[in-house]
């Protein structure tokens, strides 16, 4: 048995984050459906949401920058620029910095359905049981960008 201050032995961590990946996975499929669910009421498809966000939190941003923070293919998330500029959501800018790629920035309107947005998944947040504490949030957290560092290197970039 393994004192649980001290790292894991290799075989035990193995297995430890092999639970932690099926809980990602049905926390994954369950939670897409209520962002589907939403995009019922709001009209915003996953992959546009997650073009909103990125500009609603870091600003206007250039679509391999995207594609970059979102790890998807430049024209993957070409399509859903195109969504959210077709819909009035965001719109495209001369890029000072690179004249062959342009800023993508969201238009006030853009900033009101994803705030809506944003709103209703907080309150649905707001609704995670178990009495967790910050502690335990930053430790689940510092687990999945350790998650996340590991596979970084994996996808031949």
């Amino acid at each position: 048995m393994n004192d649980i201050d001290e790292p894991l032995p290799p075989d035990d961590l193995g297995h430890r984050v092999s639970e932690v990946f099926d809980l990602i996975g049905a926390l994954y499929r369950r939670g897409l459906r209520k962002l589907e669910q939403g995009e019922e009421v709001e009209g915003v498809s996953v992959g546009v949401r997650s073009v909103l966000v990125l500009l609603h939190r870091y600003g206007p941003m250039t679509v391999p920058q995207m594609g970059r923070v979102m790890t998807l293919t430049r024209q993957f998330v070409q399509r859903m620029v195109n969504d959210a500029v077709d819909r009035g959501w965001a719109e495209t800018t001369p890029n000072p910095a690179h004249q062959r790629s342009s800023l993508i920035r969201i238009t006030d309107e853009g900033e009101a359905v994803i705030t809506a947005i944003l709103a209703r998944e907080h309150a649905l947040n707001r609704q995670v049981g178990g009495g967790l504490t910050d502690a335990e949030l930053r430790a689940c957290t510092h687990v999945l960008k350790e998650m996340l560092r590991t596979f970084d290197h994996g996808d031949g970039d």
